[in-house]
């Protein structure tokens, strides 16, 4: 009699196991860098910029449909600012890439490794990655939303968990008005 439980018993759970083991479809879609833009604004005392840095590659990657991965790699030469003209692009752009900022001459990309996805509703999803700049990788969280073949991201990142001194209340006191905000928004309009 034990025999016979036993074996109903295993023959339930391998069963119920080999029920439950249809392969997910997954799928790695290309993101489009040409298409897709990566827009930035910073803040200060006075004001603020903004501007477009360009994907380098990018993938999404699903399941049965739902987003469950991703990772993208920026461009960090392509840094522009689309709210100044002339001599003020130039020195603006110039100081972005220098060292005093994203020191681009030593850290040309910078790159998002989704670590966790989490659903929040049709086509939503809440996103935590390993976020690297200048080298330096620290978790971001943010939220996504995909439709159809697009999709777009809004973050903000808090530039002196990367050593991006420059002008930052948290590394320099009596700065005033000279004061450069140390968190910054992205927002990424991915096709694929």
């Amino acid at each position: 009699m034990k025999r016979n439980v036993l074996s109903l018993a295993l023959a339930m759970v391998f069963g119920t196991a080999l029920a439950h083991t249809e392969p997910a479809e997954v799928e790695k879609k290309e993101v489009n860098a040409d298409k897709s833009t990566v827009s930035w604004k910073a803040y200060k005392v006075t004001g603020s910029h903004n501007g477009l840095v360009e994907l380098q590659s990018g993938a999404l990657i699903f399941e049965d449909g739902a987003l469950t991965g991703g990772e993208f790699v920026v461009d960090m030469s392509s840094l522009i600012a689309t709210d100044l003209e002339g001599d003020s692009k130039a020195k603006l752009e110039g100081h972005l890439k220098s060292d005093d900022f994203f020191g681009v001459a030593s850290h040309p990309t910078s790159k998002l490794v989704f670590t966790e996805v989490k659903s929040t509703g049709k086509n939503s999803y809440e996103v935590t990655g390993d976020l690297t700049i200048k080298g330096i990788t620290k978790p971001v969280t943010f939220d996504v939303s995909v439709y159809g073949s697009k999709a777009t991201a809004t973050m903000k990142v808090d530039r002196a968990q990367y050593d991006v001194r420059y002008g930052s209340g948290s590394f320099f006191d009596n700065l005033g008005d000279k004061t450069i905000y140390d968190e910054f928004d992205l927002v990424v309009d991915l096709e694929f």
